[in-house]
């Protein structure tokens, strides 16, 4: 019987070898697979039975090596750390790409910006009150009173058009997230039964984490793992996925920024509508904060893109008004009195109704005489306009600053939350990623064991060869 024993455990060493062999073969299939956790067999001794009775030989040895499992290294502490350093960077990442196209729209500083611009309208006017009655020199100032009011429209239309490209965004964020937490429903059955029946589920468990490192991505949340081998995730405190189920979301408002005061845009469950989601963090979170309706006045706490339009708006508006104000109050080269310069559509906003009401030099009310046509007090007064505490200049400037403020935040935060998440990858990779050194050294290592095994069995089998068939032929 010990024979025979020894025979099953060369065998149990066989087998135990090339499933380790197996396994150093899937990891190293599996080096550059995004996601993919290294994976060790795990093996335990058979111990020997103490044996009683008239036939007994006394303790025996072990019966060999039990394979127990494939172990997935992977570490929770590790996963959660990436899950909520994502959410962190997915929120200022979108916060920090859209204030830095905010700021291409503005130009700043640069000749083609409007403070530029507004420079040169009031060196137009300043030429006027020097060459008043001059042809030329109000050709220039309607000129550039043109190209002020188009910058104006154009900077505006951006500003809205960014918010229309956001909005619809939102729609396909939530679209992949959505079908990321259905995945998830799908996976966690799946783990479940493969669980109950005995089977590996490790793959599984890849796959379900790297889904969940991108709804954290999207919409932070809480992941918390269930004893039962599923993932519970929270969004808001509910449950998007628990267990086989998922509650989708729906992305709800207007998608045009005039209808964020009215119809603002919000995450909420489609089986639950009207009430808005509170997000702690990811993309969607980042971009529901930026489509958010303007608070009201320059420099509010408001969305940016919105705050940002009703800064072309309180420009526009006292830009008009200011001009207006002492254009009105002089006279043209015919005596007829002033009327606006800058008009105000009514109906639109501000910066996209603003328009230039002059077609001729004869519109243009540059003298404070009804009488003398050479009387240039009125444009020059206009030109003086810039160097007022509150001329249209110091609010440009007041909102440039303001939006350059904040996206040196929004950028200095993205690049904190980055490095966080980069490092907390990093420690991942290095705790869970394949190693083409250590799996050489392993399959060298289980080579050589399989060898020995294999010579086990021959030198048993060249035993009972022995004991079976040769026994008795000795000394015939």
């Amino acid at each position: 019987m010990s024979t025979f024993s020894g025979l099953n455990t060369a065998y149990t060493a066989l087998v135990a070898s090339r499933q380790g062999l197996d396994v150093v073969g899937q990891n190293i299939a599996n080096t550059n697979t995004q996601g993919y956790t290294r994976q060790r067999v795990t093996t335990s001794s058979i111990g020997g039975v103490e044996s009683t009775g008239l036939l007994s030989n006394g303790l025996r040895v072990g019966q060999g090596v039990s394979v127990d499992g494939i172990a997935r290294l992977g570490n929770i502490f590790l996963d959660s750390r990436v899950r909520t350093s994502a959410a962190s960077a997915g929120y200022w990442g979108v916060q920090a790409n859209a204030m830095a196209n905010l700021e291409t729209i503005l130009q700043e500083p640069g000749e083609n910006g409007l403070s530029a611009q507004l420079q040169e309208f009031w060196a137009a006017w300043q030429d006027v009150a020097n060459k008043p009655g001059e042809p030329a020199s109000a050709g220039v100032l309607l000129a550039q009173a043109g190209v002020l009011v188009s910058q104006i429209n154009r900077g505006y239309s951006e500003v809205e058009n960014q918010w229309g490209e956001l909005r619809t965004e939102a729609d396909s964020m939530v679209a992949e997230l959505n079908s990321a937490a259905s995945q998830i429903a799908d996976l966690n059955a799946r783990i479940r039964s493969a669980q109950t029946t005995g089977g590996s589920v490790n793959e599984m468990l890849d796959k379900r984490s790297v889904l969940t490192a991108t709804i954290a991505s999207l919409a932070g949340g809480t992941t918390r793992e269930l004893d039962d081998g599923t993932t519970e995730i929270l969004i808001g405190g509910n449950a998007l996925v628990s267990g086989d189920a998922f509650r989708p979301v729906k992305a709800v408002g207007g998608y045009l920024m005039q209808d964020a005061a009215t119809n603002p845009v919000n995450l909420e469950w489609e089986h639950r509508p009207g009430a808005a989601i509170g997000l702690d963090g990811g993309e969607v979170a980042g971009v529901v904060a930026l489509l958010a309706p303007a608070a009201g006045g320059t420099g509010g706490t408001g969305g940016a893109l919105a705050e940002a339009a009703e800064s072309y708006n309180a420009f526009a508006t006292r830009l008009a008004s200011k001009v207006n104000a002492v254009h009105q109050s002089g006279f043209t080269n015919t005596g007829t009195a002033g009327g606006e310069f800058f008009s105000l559509t009514a109906g639109l906003p501000a910066a996209r109704g603003i328009g230039v009401v002059p077609a001729t030099l004869g519109d243009i009310a540059a003298s404070s005489s009804a009488t003398s046509h050479l009387d240039g007090s009125i444009a020059d007064s206009i030109a003086q306009l810039a160097l007022e505490a509150d001329s249209p200049d110091a609010l440009w400037s007041s909102i440039v600053t303001g939006i350059g403020v904040a996206s040196r935040t929004a950028t200095q935060q993205s690049t904190l939350s980055n490095l966080a998440s980069s490092a907390a990858v990093g420690a991942q990779l290095a705790h869970s990623s394949v190693d083409l050194d250590e799996e050489n050294v392993n399959m060298l290592t289980f080579q050589l064991a399989y060898q020995g095994a294999a010579r086990v069995m021959t030198a048993v089998d060249e035993m009972l060869d022995t004991l079976i068939n040769r026994t008795g032929l000795v000394g015939r």
